[in-house]
């Protein structure tokens, strides 16, 4: 009988669980702030320079959610470095929810210049931590929710909020994923993610509500990409009854879409690194395209 590469993953993630290290740090921005950064990798590394995982959290969030995500990457011989965007954090949400309510200032936050351009320089900051120590030979850089829209500026979408290039459309990375990306009429006009001609992984469930056009909006980014007829390393991967709180570890259900989340990313990043992304065998609860 075949065993699910989910269940696999759920497996290995326990796993890895005990064996992946977490430290503290903290990163100079081009302005002169810090960036907060957690940190993991695989206890008892090697000493070659491993890849590197930079990971963007949403809204309201901190450089200590995302560990599931973390400390599979970890375990798959990454350094994962989870940011924290003090812009973009719970502070900064909490202080728009009491203006506009929650999903007025939720819109307002994720709409805000200021702090996705933010979002960017804790990307840069990032980077500049990781190349400081090592040159690492491949650069993954995966967002949730605000997170997400952080990848596409820095893959290079069109934006309609007035993040300037740069800091905005870097490419700094080898590839990209982007879970609970948010379609049309935020952050982004419509064909924003024409121009992204890297190998980019979207994830997205069917209860995953978007703040504009309900959770189908959020496979829009996808759609918009231009293709990568050679490679066919620009993915989609849509999990049935996922909310959007799954995807960051979060809900009920989380443990089954943190198996799936983990094993399709881990088989799109070999596909990348492979230089040919052969999608796996169909998984039952969860549709996945390539193109």
């Amino acid at each position: 009988m075949r065993i699910p590469f989910s269940i696999l993953a759920g497996i290995a993630l326990l796993a890895a669980a005990a064996s992946a290290a977490q430290q503290r740090a903290g990163a100079e921005r081009s302005d002169g702030r810090t960036t907060p950064l957690m940190v993991y990798s695989a206890a008892g590394g090697g000493t070659a320079c491993p890849p590197l995982a930079v990971i963007s959290h949403g809204a309201g969030g901190s450089e200590t959610g995302y560990g599931y995500l973390a400390t599979f990457l970890a375990q798959q011989g990454y350094t994962a470095v989870v940011m924290g965007h003090r812009e973009s954090g719970l502070k900064a949400l909490t202080q728009d929810m009491r203006e506009d309510g929650f999903l007025g200032g939720l819109r307002a936050l994720v709409g805000d210049r200021g702090a996705e351009e933010a979002r960017l320089l804790d990307v840069g900051a990032a980077l500049g931590w990781a190349n400081a120590r090592c040159a690492p030979p491949f650069r993954v850089l995966l967002g949730h929710s605000m997170g997400a829209e952080t990848v596409m500026l820095e893959a290079g979408a069109r934006n309609m909020v007035g993040v300037r290039t740069p800091p905005a459309g870097r490419g700094r990375f080898d590839a990209y994923v982007a879970l609970s990306p948010e379609g049309p009429g935020v952050v982004f006009p419509d064909d924003a993610w024409k121009e992204i001609h890297k190998p980019l992984l979207v994830l997205t469930g069917t209860r995953d509500q978007s703040l504009k056009g309900g959770p189908e909006a959020r496979q829009i980014p996808w759609k918009g990409l231009p293709g990568d007829p050679e490679h066919h390393c620009q993915w989609m991967g849509v999990i049935d009854g996922a909310t959007h709180m799954n995807f960051a570890g979060n809900g009920m259900g989380a443990s089954r879409v943190d198996g799936m989340v983990t094993a399709t990313i881990a088989r799109f990043l070999a596909g990348v690194r492979a230089g040919a992304c052969k999608l796996p065998a169909p998984e039952i609860g969860m549709t996945l395209q390539a193109k």
